[in-house]
Order: C-alpha cells, then sequence, then structure tokens
C-alpha cells in the first residue's frame, strides 16, 4: 500500500504540480482546496479523493482528513492567501484574513494531522512559508508576517514531534503563479532585478525540493527551511 500524503492548497499553482510530482513517485495524495472545477479538473487524471473544503478551524481539518481510513505518512500545506494591506491597521480585515488563511489553517492541519501519523514510523510535513518572511515585503505586511509565524511553527513542531515527523518548510520565492500575478505586475523589473538568476521561478522547480523532503533521503532533516527563491534572499 502507498504511503498517503494531504495536499491542502491542492488546486493552486505549486498545489497541481505537487500533486502530480509525487503522484508519478508513487505516493497516494488526498486533494484539499476550496470547492471549485480546478481541483474536480485535478482529480480525475490523479485517480484521488477530493475534499472540497469550506469550512475553516480544527474539526474542520480533522474531517477532511478522516475521509481517508488509515494512517497519513505526510501533509504538505499549501494552503495561503497573498492579500496587499496598503492602509495597514486602518483595514484590519486584511490581516485577520491573512492570519486565518495562512497560519491559523496550518496550525489546525498539524494539529489534526498528529494524530493521523503512521505509528513505529517517521512521518513527514512540508509547510509553505515565503521569501517575504526572510526579506519582508513592504505592501504585503500581514502576509509576511504570516509567513514568518509559519516557520516558528515548523521549528516547535520539529521539537514535538521529534520522534514521530520531522517537519520542515519551504520559503519560496517569486514563482509563476495565478497568486503572484498582481505583484509581477505591479513590480516586475525591480523584482528581477534583486534575482541573482535573473528570472521568476516556476512550480515545477518547487515540487522537486518537496518531495524531496518528504522522502527517505531527507531523514535527517527537520526544523528548517529551505529557500527556493533563485537567490533572492542573499541581497
Amino acid at each position: 500500500m502507498a504511503d498517503r500524503i494531504a495536499i491542502t492548497g491542492a488546486a493552486g499553482g505549486i498545489g497541481r504540480v505537487t500533486a502530480k510530482t509525487l503522484r508519478s513517485a508513487g505516493y497516494d495524495v488526498l486533494l484539499i482546496d476550496r470547492p471549485g472545477p480546478a481541483l474536480d479538473d485535478l482529480a480525475a487524471p490523479l485517480d484521488s479523493p477530493v475534499v472540497p473544503l469550506e469550512a475553516a478551524g480544527v474539526e474542520a481539518a480533522r474531517a477532511a482528513l478522516a475521509t481517508v481510513d488509515g494512517p497519513i505518512y505526510g501533509l504538505v500545506h499549501l494552503a495561503g492567501v497573498m492579500p496587499p494591506d496598503p492602509d495597514l491597521a486602518d483595514t484590519p480585515e486584511i490581516w485577520q484574513r491573512a492570519m486565518a488563511d495562512n497560519l491559523s489553517n496550518a496550525y489546525d492541519f498539524a494539529t489534526a494531522m498528529e494524530e493521523r501519523l503512521p505509528p513505529g514510523r517517521m512521518g513527514r510535513m512540508v509547510f509553505a512559508s515565503s521569501v517575504a518572511f526572510r526579506r519582508g515585503a513592504g505592501d504585503y505586511v500581514a502576509y509576511s508576517a504570516a509567513k514568518a509565524g509559519l516557520v516558528g511553527m515548523t521549528r516547535a513542531l520539529a521539537r514535538r514531534l521529534r520522534r514521530r515527523a520531522t517537519v520542515n518548510a519551504i520559503a519560496p520565492g517569486v514563482i509563476m503563479t495565478d497568486m503572484s500575478v498582481p505583484l509581477i505586475t505591479e513590480a516586475k523589473d525591480r523584482l528581477i532585478s534583486e534575482i541573482p538568476l535573473g528570472r521568476f521561478g516556476a512550480a515545477e522547480e518547487v515540487a522537486p525540493a518537496i518531495r524531496f523532503l518528504l522522502g527517505w533521503e531527507a531523514g535527517y532533516i527537520t526544523g528548517q527551511t529551505l529557500n527556493i527563491d533563485g537567490g533572492m534572499s542573499m541581497n
């Protein structure tokens, strides 16, 4: 029986490629995201179960994982939003949304996943932070803070689950997905100038890193954040 990986944000730009990459690597995948045609279209060719998730909170996360039986080897948490907040606290709902949809939901799924880890072997958890946690994004303060929180949570979970699972994060830079379109449209030339490789990344360059962190080769790596940003965080 193949190991199962739960993927949140599965219908997003990185999520779609990750789901296909992991399925090709022999994993069973549980696809979790907001309901919509993108999620349905992804599921059919992968022959994988789907959870159209509309509710928030730990009970909703537990219910999502409960759609499959048995232990779940790994969690890849990619769900998130990137709302700009030019008015800072004058628009408090942006802060609340950024924290709820980037950090709180990860905490909820970590809680639910702890209960489903395989007995007698090490599981895996991978969370998606961002280059914004290292550099700070002036027009995305709430998003930057939430992604920094994910790194702190990753380190804490790595200690908590030290004999049950490795817990790591990835920190992508500017990746060519729908989520990044507003940022790229607004500041393409400036962003390119800050990336030593001189280009934006592709989801196909992120998914293999996630696959690595899930595999046996990464069994001695935990509590770490892997930059996938073309060198951007060096600047």
